[in-house]
This record gives structure tokens, sequence and C-alpha cells, in this order.
């Protein structure tokens, strides 16, 4: 499994799809800070995207804008249009009164968040940017990230057996899209995106992410990557942000608290499972870590 996917995988990534919102000029929605991650696609019209503090976006068919930490944003029209608040919005489109139902220019959108489990800090969501935002006209967007909006569309637009299943698994294929098409646009110098990009360093992320039971040592790690011990160690940290064991040590947390939710092991099994032949150690480093028990954890987050 690659590096991203591991990640992914752990952080238990969740996804809603909106209804597909049709509007006519003048609009705008306020969409305020939010834990979740948006996108939206434009597939009818053109509109404009604000985000306090970045460079506005004009969006065209087929564009596809991600909010990877829920910043505050407008979206709207025309770039000077008013916008209501979305709760206000989304009042009135529940009571079967949508605003913005006039006689003017068409603009229709698809929208959704992800949402990653809460309880997931990992380098890979804080290195995300504020703001991804793929053209449709570049060649970043590709067939596959095109193909998976599309079905995406045909899904929304009617009551099909098995929609809402389909559209949670198409939205789990286009955060990964994005997140790939994203990696090949940008010029990226540092963090946690740079490191998947580079083949060492995610080869070893790789093997980390396959094997946390292992008793690694630096040597170890460094032949994942095909380097040098101290080339190594300082192109990790200089991506990932943290020392390679460091890294290793939070990744294991990571995973016991995983396995501690989704089974019944006893706790010297999970333990072994990421690398600790000491129950007592293991339990130390996790009260360390995460502040309460392992037993602890489990008994707060499964009541």
């Amino acid at each position: 499994m690659d590096a991203l996917s591991g990640v992914l995988e752990s952080a238990k990534l969740k996804t809603v799809v909106y209804p597909k919102f049709q509007f006519t000029s003048p609009w705008g929605i306020e969409m305020e800070q939010d834990a979740r991650s948006q996108f939206w696609r434009l597939l009818k019209g053109s509109c404009y995207l604000r985000v306090p503090g970045e460079k506005d976006i004009k969006m065209n068919v087929g564009d596809i804008v991600c909010i990877p930490h829920g910043s505050k944003h407008l979206i709207s029209g025309k770039s000077n249009t008013t916008c209501v608040p979305a709760s206000e919005f989304g009042k009135a489109y529940h009571i079967g009164k949508p605003l913005f139902q006039g006689k003017d220019e068409e603009t229709i959108l698809m929208g959704g968040h992800f949402e990653f489990t809460p309880s997931v800090q990992h380098p890979f969501i804080k290195s995300l940017p504020k703001v991804i935002y793929l053209n449709n006209t570049t060649k970043e967007l590709n067939l596959w990230l095109e193909q998976a909006a599309l079905l995406m569309n045909e899904e929304i637009s009617g009551e099909k057996i098995g929609s809402k299943l389909v559209l949670g698994r198409l939205v789990d294929i286009l955060f990964v899209l994005i997140i790939r098409a994203y990696l090949e646009q940008v010029d990226i110098n540092g963090g946690f995106l740079m490191a998947l990009k580079d083949n060492r360093i995610s080869n070893s992320l790789k093997s980390m992410h396959e094997s946390p039971q292992k008793n690694w040592t630096l040597n170890q790690l460094a032949v994942t990557a095909g380097m040098s011990r101290s080339l190594y160690c300082r192109e990790f940290k200089r991506l990932v942000g943290e020392t390679p064991l460091s890294y290793l040590t939070n990744w294991r947390i990571l995973k016991s608290k995983e396995i501690l939710l989704e089974s019944q092991e006893n706790i010297v099994d999970v333990a072994s499972r990421v690398g600790y032949q000491s129950e007592a150690a293991f339990n130390r480093l996790f009260k360390t870590k995460v502040g309460v028990t392992p037993a602890n954890y489990r008994r707060k987050n499964l009541v």
C-alpha cells in the first residue's frame, strides 16, 4: 500500500455529497469556517469563489475547487454579489423555498465535503494548502478525475438503486484524485506533500505503514529509502517535519488507537501489533501521547 493510501485508510475519511444546486443570478452564499473539507465543481454557467486572504477564483464549467481546511469562503455568480449565510440558504432550501430562483443566467453546482476522524493528527492533513484549484483546461484535471466527477453527477441526477453507497465511494476516489492532480500540478518545495512526491522518502513511509510492528532501526529505515543514514535523517526531517523515529512512534500510536476501537484484542496483543513487546512501556507511551491509558481510551470511545 502506498504512503498516501495508508494515511487515508487510518484517517477514516468520511464523505458527503450535497444535492445539485441550481441558481439564477444574482446569487451568492457565504460558507462559514468548518472543520470539514468542502469541494465544488461547476456544471453549468460561471461563478466566483473567494477565500479571505487568497486570490479570487473565477470558475468555469468543469473546474473543481477544494477547501481542505474548511476555511470561510464565498461563492457567487458575480464577483461583487452580496452573499447570504449558508445557514439561511439551507433553511430556505429544506422548507421547499430555495433562494436564487429567478429567470436570469443559470448556474449549476455540485458540491460536498470530506471529513477526517477528529482524533487523527497527521502531517499530511496539516500540509494541505488553504485552497486547491483544478482548472478543467489543464492537463492536471486528468481523465480519471473527470470521469469520477461525471459519474457523481449522474448519480446525483436521479434516485438509482444504491446511489448513496455509490456516491460515497466516488467521493472517496475524487478526494484521492484531487490530491494526485494537485501534486502533479504544483511545484511543492517542502512538507509532507513533498515527501509523498519523493520516491525515496515515500518508500520509507510505506515500509513504516505496512510493518509498524517491526523493530526498526535508523539504518534499516535508511535502506528502505536507498539513502545513507545521515542524508535520510536530514531529508526525512526536512520534508515530514519530524525525525523518522518520532514519525514511527506517532504512526504506531495512531494504528493502536485504530485497533483498540475496531477489535476486542487485549492490550498486550495491541502493543505487540504496533511494535511494543512490553505492555507497561506501551501503556506509558500511549498515555503520554494520548492523555489516557489504552484501556481508558477504548472505554471512553466505545460508549
